[in-house]
């Protein structure tokens, strides 16, 4: 094993990072990372040489850019180096495409909380919770978030009333739970052998008495906790049939959702057709000759031998000799191909001259954005 470790931000919140976690990964990639790439990105991360770090994994998401093992470790790298707006953009894009991953959401979770963002600190550990109810490391996370706004809301009733003594009492009493959790900074991650000098960084702010105790108490429960099960868990994840079984699932619910949105949006599409053809026909019934004639396109097809003027002075002469019109449109079926649109149905005229009840087809096109007739003609 090359590493593993639990990183404890000066949130006090423990953030994942693991080669547990990593190989845990590799079932939802349909490419899993060679080992040896991996391996070298790990190793450059454990040394601290994060820039070299970067420049690795970039060059293999260059030509693998959704492998999810990698996009991890980048975002890890990125926390590093103190990057947090990049992480968190890396961890939540790992969680729009592998949502039923929790430690994503757990190390977003972290990232909000040292950045004093402790109610989408709560909404991503819920989602960590909601998608692995067994995470123990999600729900003291939780726990520790609802001291920090607990804090928060005491320190408001203090300053609201500087004598109530059940809200001093109560804070001192958060405080030495989980240390002052009245503010945040950027996160310093503990790489298994880190620096010493970031927790110096974390203390700077609070009082002196007060921030000791996070550190000593996640120093002994954090690394015993933390590390004994995931281990366990990534043999069972990194089975080569559990593995490929979870990549074919993925790609399954892809296909069924890109599916789902092509029909949805064909849906769409034949709405807006059946628009411009009821519009064409409350036009003609509302005798509204401007909007008739918009309703054809630039390229019409005119009758044989007709001119675009002579078959336009002829249609307004049939709308205006005419004191009653009435057009509906019955049973319609469209059917779509690309900018192209055919439309079939029952056309029923009324006017105070003449009555129809005929078959009629229009060919529409979309141009400019909107569906105009290209071709008409009587029958199916």
């Amino acid at each position: 094993m090359l590493f593993a470790s639990r990183h404890t931000f000066n949130s006090g919140l423990r953030y994942v990072w693991s080669r547990a976690l990593i190989l845990s990964l590799a079932g939802l990639c349909a490419f899993p990372v060679m080992a040896d790439e991996l391996s070298d990105v790990s190793q450059l991360l454990r040394a601290g040489q994060h820039g070299a770090a970067l420049a690795k994994a970039d060059a293999f998401l260059n030509r693998n850019p959704r492998d999810a093992q990698m996009r991890f470790l980048k975002g890890v790298i990125l926390t590093e180096q103190n990057k947090s707006a990049e992480a968190i953009t890396i961890f939540s894009k790992l969680t729009d495409d592998y949502p039923t991953l929790p430690e994503p959401y757990n190390n977003l979770a972290v990232l909000y909380a040292s950045s004093g963002q402790y109610e989408k600190a709560r909404t991503a550990l819920d989602m960590a919770i909601r998608t692995n109810p067994t995470y123990a490391t999600a729900y003291e996370n939780l726990g520790d978030v609802h001291a920090k706004l607990a804090s928060q809301a005491y320190d408001k009733a203090l300053q609201l009333d500087n004598s109530n003594v059940g809200a001093k009492s109560k804070l001192t009493m958060v405080r030495t739970l989980v240390g002052n959790t009245s503010g945040g900074t950027n996160p310093k991650v503990a790489v298994v052998a880190a620096a010493p000098t970031a927790p110096a960084k974390v203390e700077a702010r609070p009082e002196p008495k007060v921030e000791p105790k996070p550190v000593v108490r996640e120093a002994p429960k954090a690394e015993v906790k933390a590390e004994a099960k995931p281990e366990i868990k990534a043999e069972v994840k990194a089975d080569p049939k559990a593995a490929q079984k979870q990549a074919q699932k993925l790609e399954a619910e892809a296909k069924r959702e890109a599916k789902a949105k092509a029909h949805a949006a064909e849906a769409a599409e034949r709405d807006q057709v059946m628009n411009a053809v009821n519009a064409w026909a409350k036009a003609w019934s509302a005798r509204d000759v401007k909007a008739y004639l918009n309703a054809y396109a630039n390229d019409f097809d005119l009758p044989a031998g007709q001119s675009r003027k002579t078959w336009t002075d002829e249609r307004r002469a049939r709308i205006e000799d005419k004191a009653r019109i009435s057009v509906k449109i019955e049973t319609p079926q469209v059917s779509l191909n690309g900018n192209t649109a055919t439309v079939k149905f029952r056309q029923i005229y009324d006017s105070d001259r003449t009555k129809a009840n005929s078959r009629k087809t229009l060919v529409m096109v979309k141009q400019s954005g909107k569906w105009h007739i290209k071709q008409e003609r009587a029958g199916s």
